[in-house]
């Protein structure tokens, strides 16, 4: 039973510590922050592009971003799990 409260505890250390991990990405000057959780947490956009590359670039930036954090979200749960990647 205390094997698995000390599991839990991790977990929510985990979600804890990736919940302060910031990523931010930028391209065209369209820039995406988001945290290790893959939640947004800020998106500044760039007027003077055109619809289609503003979209666009924002898009890369959320994909990029959103990469970035799984690999990070994988290095602390290997980190805390003590399984390497």
């Amino acid at each position: 039973m205390f094997d698995k409260l000390k599991d839990l505890k991790k977990l929510k250390d985990l979600e804890s510590a990736l919940g302060k991990e910031m990523i931010e990405k930028e391209k065209n000057g369209v820039r995406v922050i988001i945290n290790g959780k893959s939640e947004i947490v800020s998106i500044l956009l760039n007027l003077e592009l055109d619809k289609e590359k503003q979209e666009q670039s924002l898009k890369d930036c959320i994909n990029d971003a959103s990469r970035e954090a799984k690999m990070l979200m994988a290095r602390k749960a290997s980190e805390i799990t003590g399984f390497g990647l």
